[in-house]
C-alpha cells in the first residue's frame, strides 16, 4: 500500500510538473518598472527651467530578505525612517516594495556597501529645477513618480511623461542575478521638450524688481507680466507673496497672474474710451464739462480730488483719469455697449492658454446690472479680471485694434528631434485701427504729463494706464476699508509697440498704482528694451540732467530673492549690456514714497464702493 501511494504520488508530480516549473520561474523572475525620464522645459533660447535627474531608489524584494530585522535596523539611520516602519515592509507579501524614493547619492552608496540581500537600489529620474523657484508658479509642481500636478508640468503631463520601460532579471534564492539566467530591458522612451517663450533672463529680473517694490511698498503681493504685443508671447510672469519674519517674497502657491481675477480700477477706462471713439459716441476732440462729483441711482462718485467744475478734453480725462468725465462718456456710449466692449476686449472670459486653474473674468450678465453699474463698470469697478485679461487688452491697443492671444508654449519637439509649433488662435478685430491710433496719444499723455508720469523710460515713447481700486473683501460681501490694488499698465514704443508690460501691487502704500506701479513699470520696461534690443524713438534726456518725468529717488541695492539668488550663479545672459550705438539707460526705480503732483489728481482712484451687482454706496 505505501510502495502503491509513492507511486500515485510521483505520477501526479509528474503530470503536474510543468505547473511546479512555473511556480519555481515565478520565484526566481523579478520585474521592475523603468519611469521614463521626464522631458524638459525650457525657455525661449534653450536654457533650462525644469529638467529631470537620475536619482537612486532603494526598494526591496520581502521574499529575498533573510534578515528583516537586521536589515532593519541597518537601514532606519540612513533612510531617516522608524525600523518597525521598514520591517514591515520587509516582511509584506509580494515581490517590489519601496524603501525610500530619489535619495542623494551618499544616501545610495551607503546603502549598497551594506550589500543586504533583498535589497536593491533602482534608478529613477527626479524633476530638478536649476533656478531655483524661478518661475515656479508657471511652471507648476511635479509628484514623486513624475506626474504633473499643477501649472505647465499638468497641462502639459501627456507631452513631458514619456514611456516607462521593464526591466526582467533571473536571480537566485539569496537575491543575486544568476549569471546566465533571464536579463530583459525594455528601455523607457524619454518625454518631449517643451519650449516656452518666457526669457530667463527677463523673468529673473522681473521676480527681482518685483520682490524689491514688495517690500519697499508694504504690499501683500505683487503680480508683473511682460509681453510681445504683437506675438501675444509671455517674455515674464512673476507672482510672489510678502514673506513673514523679514523672510524676502516667495512664489504664490498659483500662478495668479492667471488664476486669480481683481477689480482693475481706472486701467478699463482704455475700454470704455476706446469703445465710445469705435461707435462714435465721442469723438477724441470732444469737451465735457466736468465737475469733481457726480450722483447716480443715489450714490455719489468723486474725482481723486477736487476741483472746480472745468471743460476737459476725452484726453485730459484719460490722462487725469477722471472719475466724472469717464462716467459722462460712459452714460453716451450707453450700458448694453459698455458691456459689449467689456466683453469683445476679453475680460468676460477666458484667453486662449488653457493654463490649469484659469478664471474667466466676471462680469454681471446685462439684466443683473444694478443703478450705478453704468458708473462703477467704466471706471474698473464691479467687474473682475486677471493681470493676463488686462494687459492682453492693452496689447490690443498696441496692434491696432487686433486682438492677439497670449502664448506661453512655443513648441513641443520629441526625442528625435522633430518640432511639433504650438499655433495660438488667429488675432480677430476688437475696435477699428483708427481707433487705437486714436487712444495712443491719450495714453502717451498719461505717462507725459498726467497720472503715471513715473513710468517714463528714457529715449523711449509711453502708452499706458495707471489704475487704483478698492479691494473687496475675502469671501465678497463688501470692500475692505482702507485696502486697495495698484495697478499700471502699457507699452512702448508707442508708435510701435515692441514690448508690454502690467504690474499689479496688492495693498500697497501708498495706494496709488501711479506711485508704486507705475515705476516699476518703467524698471521693467527699461531692462527689456536693452534685453531684446529695442530701438530707442525719443530723445534722450539732456547730460547732467534728470527727466521731470522719471523718478528720482536713488534706490538701495534690491533684494534677492531665493530665485533670483539661484540664478545668479548661472552663466546664461542676465542682465546684458545697453543696445550698442545708444545710452539707454533704465530709469532708477523709486523705493522711498514719491511726491504726487500738487496741482493735479496723482489716480483716478475708484469712489464709490460695491460689489458685482450690488449699489454702491458713497465715497469711501
Amino acid at each position: 500500500m505505501a510502495f502503491g501511494a509513492v507511486i500515485v504520488r510521483l505520477g501526479a508530480v509528474q503530470v503536474g510538473g510543468r505547473r511546479f516549473a512555473l511556480v519555481g520561474e515565478a520565484q526566481r523572475m523579478h520585474t521592475a518598472t523603468l519611469p521614463a525620464e521626464r522631458g524638459a522645459i525650457v525657455d525661449r533660447n534653450g536654457e533650462a527651467l525644469a529638467i529631470s535627474a537620475r536619482r537612486r531608489t532603494v526598494w526591496a524584494d520581502p521574499q529575498a530578505v533573510r534578515d528583516p530585522a537586521g536589515a532593519a535596523h541597518a537601514l532606519a539611520p540612513l533612510l531617516n525612517l522608524a525600523e518597525s516602519e521598514i520591517r514591515a515592509k520587509l516582511t509584506s507579501s509580494g515581490n517590489f516594495v519601496y524603501l525610500a524614493r530619489k535619495v542623494d547619492d551618499p544616501v545610495a552608496d551607503a546603502v549598497g556597501a551594506l550589500h543586504l540581500a533583498g535589497v536593491s537600489l533602482l534608478e529613477e529620474p527626479k524633476r530638478v529645477d536649476p533656478a531655483g523657484t524661478l518661475a515656479a508658479p508657471v511652471l507648476g509642481q511635479v509628484g514623486v513618480d513624475d506626474q504633473g500636478l499643477s501649472g505647465l508640468e499638468l497641462q502639459y503631463q501627456k507631452q513631458l511623461n514619456g514611456v516607462a520601460g521593464q526591466l526582467v532579471v533571473e536571480k537566485d534564492p539569496n537575491g543575486r542575478d544568476i549569471a546566465a539566467g533571464i536579463h530583459q530591458l525594455k528601455a523607457p522612451a524619454p518625454g518631449k521638450q517643451v519650449q516656452l517663450s518666457l526669457d530667463r533672463s527677463m523673468q529673473y529680473e522681473t521676480e527681482q524688481a518685483l520682490s524689491d517694490q514688495i517690500v519697499s511698498s508694504h504690499a501683500k503681493a505683487g503680480i508683473a507680466i511682460v509681453m510681445d504685443p504683437t506675438s501675444g508671447e509671455v517674455l515674464s510672469m512673476a507672482n510672489l507673496t510678502a514673506g513673514t519674519g523679514g523672510a524676502p517674497p516667495a512664489p504664490t502657491p498659483d500662478n495668479a497672474a492667471v488664476t486669480r481675477v481683481y477689480e482693475p480700477g481706472s486701467v478699463n477706462k482704455l475700454v470704455t474710451v476706446a469703445g465710445a471713439i469705435e461707435d462714435k459716441a465721442v469723438s477724441p476732440t470732444d469737451t465735457f464739462v466736468v465737475p469733481d462729483q457726480l450722483s447716480m441711482a443715489g450714490s455719489t462718485f468723486h474725482d481723486a480730488e477736487p476741483h472746480a467744475t472745468e471743460t476737459m478734453p476725452v484726453t485730459r480725462i484719460v490722462a487725469d483719469s477722471s472719475n466724472v468725465g469717464t462716467i459722462m462718456i460712459a452714460k453716451s456710449l450707453g450700458k448694453e455697449r459698455v458691456d459689449h466692449y467689456v466683453r469683445a476686449f476679453g475680460l468676460a472670459g477666458k484667453t486662449s492658454l488653457d493654463f490649469p486653474g484659469e478664471s474667466a473674468g466676471l462680469l454681471p450678465k446685462l439684466g443683473d446690472w444694478s443703478g450705478t453699474s453704468l458708473a462703477t463698470v467704466p471706471i474698473g469697478q464691479g467687474v473682475a479680471v486677471t493681470a493676463l485679461q488686462m494687459l492682453v487688452a492693452y496689447n490690443t491697443i498696441a496692434n491696432g485694434g487686433m486682438q492677439v492671444s497670449p502664448v506661453l508654449v512655443k513648441r513641443v519637439v520629441d526625442a528625435s528631434g522633430k518640432v511639433h509649433e504650438v499655433r495660438p488662435p488667429a488675432p480677430r478685430r476688437v475696435v477699428s485701427e483708427a481707433t487705437a491710433r486714436a487712444v495712443v496719444p491719450m495714453l502717451q499723455q498719461v505717462v507725459a504729463d498726467g497720472t503715471g508720469t513715473a513710468a517714463a523710460v528714457p529715449g523711449y515713447s509711453v502708452a499706458g494706464k495707471t489704475g487704483t481700486a478698492q479691494k473687496v473683501r475675502d469671501g465678497g460681501g463688501g470692500y475692505k476699508e482702507g485696502a486697495y490694488v495698484a495697478t499700471f499698465a502699457g507699452f512702448l514704443p508707442a508708435a510701435s509697440p515692441r514690448l508690454s508690460v502690467i504690474v499689479v501691487l496688492d495693498e500697497p502704500t501708498p495706494i496709488f498704482g501711479g506711485l508704486v506701479s507705475a515705476p516699476l513699470f518703467s524698471e521693467l520696461a527699461s531692462f527689456g528694451a536693452r534685453l531684446f534690443r529695442v530701438p530707442p524713438d525719443a530723445p534722450l534726456p539732456a547730460t547732467g540732467t534728470v527727466s521731470p518725468t522719471a523718478p528720482t529717488t536713488t534706490a538701495p541695492p534690491p533684494t534677492v530673492p531665493p530665485a533670483a539668488a539661484a540664478l545668479a550663479a548661472v552663466p546664461p545672459t542676465t542682465r546684458p549690456a545697453a543696445i550698442t550705438g545708444t545710452a539707454v539707460t533704465a530709469a532708477t526705480p523709486t523705493t522711498a514714497t514719491p511726491t504726487p503732483r500738487p496741482t493735479k489728481a496723482v489716480e483716478g482712484r475708484p469712489t464709490a464702493a460695491g460689489t458685482l451687482g450690488v449699489t454702491p454706496t458713497s465715497r469711501p
